[in-house]
């Protein structure tokens, strides 16, 4: 059995009623997806709330329990879900359609004997490119080498390009959820000024506590919508203890803040 506390918090000046659920959640084409709505899935049946629902004063807060009991005859593997704080305006004499906003947490459960699975991956070719309108990216192919699923940020710098010119760090564009077993392409998108090189890029890349970093000489293409082919980069590696994240979700009219472990079962 997993106990968490999740905190709602309201930034509303109003009083507002909160709906709480879990749903389901998948990782489909390298992204953590939302079922909608209130669709269930094997996670969902195991997560049980001590309220499905808060009437908070104005700029109130309140705590919720969650709790998730695996099933004693569950398989091995790992389930994905959310739990959603939901605010709905109902429709009156001027109004005719349901707003609904709702903020979440996602989840992460591994079943299986033992401790928590190893989280690992493995940074491929390195590639330099330009957007269809012109803008330079890298793009670094990612391998999930490890048992839990991925979600992957980090940083790019370059160094030694031309005239001596160092830039960034860059941002890693977020959103790129590896299953285990799987390869995506993870993206940089760069100042438009740069020149095209060469450069020596630096990239690091972190899931968690597991850190990766590759270094590469790239060089980009003139022309917009191309790429060049790409190079293997000198890698290495960092990693300690399990993965925790803490994660602050703003939405209209809600703050919900949870510690978002990825939540391992015995």
């Amino acid at each position: 059995m997993i106990n968490r506390r999740l905190e709602i918090s309201s930034t509303s000046s109003a009083p507002q009623h909160v709906d709480l659920y879990p749903a389901a959640a998948a990782i489909e084409h390298d992204a953590f997806v939302f079922a909608p709505d209130r669709t269930a899935n094997e996670l969902t049946d195991w997560i049980a709330l001590d309220h499905s629902s808060l009437d908070l004063p104005p700029h109130g807060k309140a705590e919720v329990r969650a709790t998730v009991s695996v099933r004693p005859a569950a398989s091995s593997g790992e389930r994905y879900g959310v739990i959603w704080a939901q605010v709905s305006s109902r429709p009156d004499a001027s109004h005719s359609v349901t707003t609904v906003n709702r903020v979440g947490v996602r989840l992460y459960v591994d079943v299986g004997p033992g401790g928590e699975p190893p989280s690992d991956f493995q940074i491929g070719e390195l590639s330099a490119a330009r957007t269809a309108d012109g803008q330079p990216e890298i793009l670094a192919q990612v391998h999930n080498t490890g048992q839990r699923a991925l979600e992957l940020g980090g940083t790019l710098s370059l160094s030694d390009g031309p005239g001596a010119m160092n830039a960034g760090p860059f941002q890693v564009t977020r959103g790129t959820t590896l299953a285990p077993g799987d390869t995506a392409p993870v993206t940089v998108l760069l100042d438009r000024r740069l020149p095209d090189g060469p450069w020596t890029a630096h990239l690091t890349l972190v899931s968690g506590l597991v850190q990766r970093t590759a270094t590469a000489t790239l060089t980009f293409p003139a022309d917009a919508g191309s790429s060049n082919n790409g190079v293997l980069p000198q890698t290495g590696w960092f990693a300690s203890g399990s993965i925790v994240a803490v994660v602050a979700v703003v939405g209209v009219g809600l703050l919900f803040i949870a510690a978002r472990r990825r939540l391992g079962a015995r």
